[in-house]
């Protein structure tokens, strides 16, 4: 009997030991579990944190880029260049021309790449709807009219072309304003989409960039905006 009693409390014993081991082992894990998800919430609230801060720097950039000055940048009094929708030829007095006078029907300007040079009519209106317009010439590194391809084709209210008898390699004209910058890197080039892409020079804010003439010469949808 004596030894039965001693083998039942040795077993007791070690099912005893066996639990606290088990619950140890639990406690254990718990914990790691705990300490893995802070771990990863503190990572996510760090995370959201940079996103923001980085947000808010970049649209901080952006407020500084459309307050300052373009450097030479050539300017038009907005008041005295006409408006009105001509059927006829229009002599402009530069090039590209920054506004005046203009055909009815505008080029399309949401993002569009044209490889061949434009009815200047047709893109005066484009302008005046807001867009940024890109044109370069012969002189034009291929490298930066491609960059600047690709800039202008995830841009609404832009468009470019080839103007063969522009002054400057690359130049970027909006309404009554236009710079020449020293190729796609330019940090003006960036300023100037900031500050003019349906900018405050804007004659019709919000009017379409789609619906008028596209690469084909056709007219679209687009009259008399």
């Amino acid at each position: 009997m004596a030894a039965n009693r001693s083998a039942t409390a040795d077993r007791r014993a070690r099912i005893e030991q066996m639990r606290r081991a088990e619950q140890a082992r639990e406690r254990r894990n718990r914990f790691l579990t705990l300490g893995i998800a802070g771990v990863i919430v503190a990572g996510l609230v760090g995370f959201g944190g940079w996103v923001l801060v980085k947000e808010k720097n970049e649209r901080e950039q952006q407020e500084a880029l459309a307050k300052a000055p373009v450097k030479a940048e050539k300017t038009w009094d907005a008041k005295k260049l006409g408006r009105n929708h001509v059927t006829k030829a229009v002599t402009y007095p530069m090039k590209p021309p920054v506004g005046g006078d203009h055909h009815q029907v505008w080029m399309n300007c949401d993002g569009d790449v044209y490889k061949t040079a434009l009815p200047e009519v047709n893109a005066v209106h484009s302008l005046e709807h807001g867009a940024v317009w890109v044109t370069y010439n012969d002189k034009a590194p291929a490298e930066d009219v491609k960059k600047l391809e690709q800039k202008v084709d995830k841009t609404p209210y832009t468009l470019m072309s080839p103007v063969k008898d522009q002054a400057g390699a690359i130049m970027l004209s909006a309404w009554g304003k236009q710079v020449t910058v020293d190729g796609a890197d330019d940090p003006r080039v960036d300023q100037f989409f900031t500050k003019y892409v349906q900018g405050p020079q804007t004659p019709e804010p919000g009017a379409a960039c789609t619906g008028g003439m596209g690469a084909n010469g056709q007219p679209g949808a687009g009259m008399g905006q």
